[in-house]
This record gives C-alpha cells, sequence and structure tokens, in this order.
C-alpha cells in the first residue's frame, strides 16, 4: 500500500479515510504536510496524530486499537490516593502552558532523542494562544515537577505527551486533570497508544472505528465555558 502524501501548501487537504492505515507499523496513515492549527485541528478531530523524529518527514499516524480514558472511569489506586490526600503538590492549568511542553521534549532514560521537535514547539504554542491546547502543571515548593499538555475540541481532550521529576507528579497531573474534565462535560481522553502506566489509571483500548464514532459524538459538543481558567 502507497502512503498519501500530503500538500505542505494546502492544510485543508483531506486526510484518507482512517481505515487504510497501515498495520505494520500500526497506524500510520500519511506523510509531509505541515503543522498549522488547521492542519492539527483537521487531524485529531479525525483521530489522526502527528509523530516523528527530528530526522523524518511528518508522519501522521491513526492505529488501531486506540487507548482513551472514560473519565467516570478513571482509577486512583490505594497509594496514589495517600498521596493526593498529603496536598504536597500543588496542581495548575495553563500557567506553565511552554514549560511543560519544553519539559516534556527532553530526552527520557534509555531514549537517544525526542519527537518534539521545534516545529512541534512552535504549532503547539500556536494552539494554545489560539484557545486549543492546553496543559496542566504539578508544583512542588514553586517548582514545576510534573505536568501534560494536549489538545480540546469539543468535549474530548487528546492527551500528547506528560513529564515528571518527582514521583508520583505525572499521576497527579493526570488524575486531577480527568477529575476536572469531567467536572466541565468533557467525556473523552485520548491516550493515543497502549502503556502500563496508563491503563493502571483506567485507560483502556478500542477499536478504531469506535473511537472515530465517539469523535463525532463529542467533538461538536460544547464544554463547560470556563473551562481552563485555572482553580
Amino acid at each position: 500500500m502507497q502512503l498519501t502524501l500530503l500538500d505542505p501548501n494546502n492544510p485543508e487537504q483531506n486526510f484518507p479515510p482512517i481505515n487504510g492505515a497501515l498495520v505494520i507499523p500500526d497506524g500510520l496513515l500519511a506523510v509531509g504536510g505541515c503543522l498549522s492549527k488547521t492542519r492539527l485541528l483537521n487531524a485529531y478531530r479525525q483521530g489522526v496524530f502527528p509523530w516523528n523524529s527530528p530526522d523524518e518527514p511528518i508522519l501522521w499516524w491513526s492505529p488501531d486499537p486506540r487507548l482513551v480514558v472514560f473519565p467516570d472511569k478513571l482509577i486512583i489506586s490505594h497509594s496514589l490516593s495517600k498521596t493526593l490526600r498529603k496536598q504536597k503538590f500543588m496542581v495548575t492549568t495553563d500557567q506553565a502552558f511552554a514549560d511543560v511542553v519544553a519539559a516534556c521534549a527532553q530526552p527520557r532514560k534509555q531514549e537517544a532523542g525526542t519527537w518534539i521537535t521545534d516545529g512541534i514547539l512552535q504549532a503547539y504554542h500556536e494552539l494554545h494562544m489560539s484557545g486549543y491546547a492546553h496543559s496542566a502543571e504539578v508544583w512542588l515548593d514553586g517548582k514545576l515537577v510534573g505536568g501534560l499538555y494536549g489538545v480540546a475540541i469539543g468535549q474530548v481532550f487528546f492527551g500528547e505527551s506528560m513529564f515528571h521529576t518527582k514521583t508520583d507528579a505525572s499521576k497527579v497531573a493526570f488524575v486531577t486533570l480527568v477529575g476536572r474534565l469531567k467536572q466541565w462535560g468533557y467525556r473523552l481522553v485520548d491516550c493515543q497508544v497502549s502503556t502500563s502506566h496508563l491503563i493502571s489509571l483506567g485507560a483502556e483500548e478500542i477499536s478504531r472505528i469506535e473511537f472515530a464514532n465517539l469523535l463525532d459524538q463529542y467533538c461538536d459538543l460544547a464544554s463547560e465555558p470556563n473551562a481552563w481558567q485555572d482553580l
């Protein structure tokens, strides 16, 4: 199968049907294009996201199955509950978006590089300034020690990446944000691909078709108008 080559000068160009994505590597759908706001919002709305190394062209993915969290099914372990009750961390939203993305871009242990390129940093900053990309930050003694960022469309939050420098900080960011998303009327959190870390928090795999159907249901619905104003 030949992958669709996207036109970098036509951000409104349609993506190919997601059911045509490759099986190996799982979910690879298209190559090229651009990271404009229009292109990215179209991608998320159709269940597609960008992910590539700095030395690769932009690669667009729609894996099957898809990992998601339904806010009502969030799992908070006994040990994490104890951490939350201690209230040693402070959690905010949209107070340090650029710092969270920059921290997520740092190479992880046993990884040579990062997929969060300068182009990604610039593109998601634009989405943030436009009111679509958001962050949750975890602070300890005034220092940023964990967080996550993603894209919000309608009643769906598309998680992109998270980081921590203190034990449980990313989990605290995630469960606190999911709790707030539930209050704000969000129905679905996209976690992209399966990890044991996220499954322990209540994430589950659904088929790509079911995921696309849920996007059709929830992306065009309004969430709480005062969402993302830091509490």
